[in-house]
Order: C-alpha cells, then sequence, then structure tokens
C-alpha cells in the first residue's frame, strides 16, 4: 500500500481533537485520521469503539471503504509516547499518528509514524467549504 503524504494538520481539526480528548477524560479517545490535499481534516470516530481509562479499542472493520492517514488517541496521563499496543495499531492504519495529554493544548500533543518515531505535523490554517451540505 501506498503512503499518502501529509503535509500538516488544520488547526480547527486540532483543535476538534483536543476538545474531544478533554471531554472525554477520565477515558481514553481514539479515532482514525483523513487527509484532504495533503492536510488532515477529519477524525474518523469508528461504530463500536470502546473507550476506558486505560486503552481504546477501535474496531477496524468497522472502517468503510475510505482512505485513512494515520490515528488519534488520549493518553490520560501526561505520557504522551507510544505504548507496545500503539505500534501495534499504528502499523495497521497509516504512518501519521497523534497521541494527545493533559492538559490537551498546543504543547501537549505529538505525532509520530508507523514505526513510532516522532515526526513534525505543521499546524495550518484552512479555509473549510461551508458550501457543501452535512448529513
Amino acid at each position: 500500500m501506498r503512503k499518502k503524504k501529509v503535509e500538516g494538520i488544520a488547526r480547527d481539526t486540532l483543535e476538534f481533537i483536543m476538545e474531544t480528548c478533554r471531554s472525554s477524560m477520565p477515558n481514553e479517545f481514539a479515532a482514525l485520521l483523513r487527509a484532504e490535499k495533503g492536510i488532515i481534516t477529519e477524525v474518523v470516530y469508528l461504530p463500536g469503539t470502546e473507550p476506558s481509562r486505560m486503552s481504546a479499542l477501535i474496531r477496524l472493520y468497522m472502517l468503510p471503504n475510505m482512505e485513512v492517514v494515520g490515528s488519534v488517541h488520549s493518553h490520560p496521563s501526561s505520557n504522551i509516547g507510544p505504548s507496545s499496543q500503539d505500534l501495534l495499531l499504528f502499523t495497521r492504519t497509516g504512518d501519521y499518528h497523534i497521541i494527545v495529554g493533559p492538559p490537551f493544548d498546543d504543547h501537549s500533543w505529538a505525532c509520530y509514524n508507523a514505526s513510532g518515531e516522532k515526526r513534525d505535523l505543521p499546524v495550518v490554517d484552512v479555509e473549510f467549504d461551508s458550501s457543501e451540505e452535512d448529513f
């Protein structure tokens, strides 16, 4: 499978992630990421995802026929390094993986590649097309 090149994450998308993780406390939040034109703009929460205080189980078989570039999840502790379980998920869901922790702000997240190595992921301002209808 060819890896899709990602150049950044939309600021609004990152803010949505932070707020969702904050409101999910004390449980972990987990979802997948989609990119449009090289920018991560979507958070895909799969049906059947099971959050808990220690982990979040994503049911990958529930993923519709769509391409994802990575994953996002929270660690309720301030340790935002990937665990061995995180690395297993990373190898199955793309090459851009965000882990966030308290206090869920601009300085409490990191992006990793599928091998668990830190990578740069610029935050970019993106104009979302408001003419598209929401269903």
